[in-house]
This record gives C-alpha cells, structure tokens and sequence, in this order.
C-alpha cells in the first residue's frame, strides 16, 4: 500500500492497529498511557516524507521513553 500509496499519488491509510475483533486503519496512531499522557506517535506522510525519505516513522520523547530495538536474524 506505501508503494501504491507513492506511486499513484493516493492517500489510503497503512497503518493496521488491531483488536480482538476489529482491524482499524489510520495515517497516525498515538500511543498513550494508562493515565492519557502521549508517549508515542506512529506516523504516515506518503507525500511528505523526512528528509532521509521515510514514509513511515515512530515519534517519542525519550527523555521519558526507553527505546530497545529488536533486529530480527535471518
């Protein structure tokens, strides 16, 4: 779909956040603690991409976050 997305010029939302029952669809999703507070932001600009040319990022403030990254061995 970011592929499409790209090179059509169109504007459907890739980023899948599900439940037990429902897969929702959206260009943003905020992740919030228990209490409201935002700790992340996950985001999706198919024509308005950061100057390294990501589509798709994560935004947080690790001042209050610990990041751990997982690379996955093939």
């Amino acid at each position: 779909m970011i592929r499409k997305n790209t090179k059509e010029l169109t504007d459907d939302p890739v980023l899948t956040v599900k439940t037990y029952k429902d897969n929702n669809y959206a260009h943003e999703a905020i992740i919030r603690t228990k209490d409201g507070r935002e700790v992340a932001r996950v985001v999706y600009r198919p024509h308005d991409p950061l100057s390294c040319g990501a589509r798709v990022w994560i935004e947080t403030e690790t001042n209050d976050t610990d990041v751990e990254l997982v690379e996955r061995k093939s």
